[in-house]
């Protein structure tokens, strides 16, 4: 569960970002790997995009990714 810096309330998870409905703050998502908790590289090719953790764990499927919210 990640709160808001500004109000404390529950972000919401939306395609793109991070979404405060109390304040209607906006926050960037980073994908994490969910091993070792470090940010992942994005790899973006022909419309996919893949998730690679350059820690050991390789490619990273997208059904097991973890977000945090981070300040744009």
């Amino acid at each position: 569960m990640q709160l808001c810096e500004k109000c404390q309330h529950t972000l919401t998870l939306t395609d793109s970002d991070f979404y405060c409905e109390q304040c209607g703050a906006h926050y960037a998502r980073q994908a994490l790997c969910p091993d070792c908790h470090q940010p992942l590289q994005v790899l973006t090719a022909c419309g996919a995009t893949d998730y690679f953790c350059q820690h050991g764990h390789g490619l990273i499927s997208k059904k097991r990714l973890e977000f945090i919210a981070v300040s744009q």
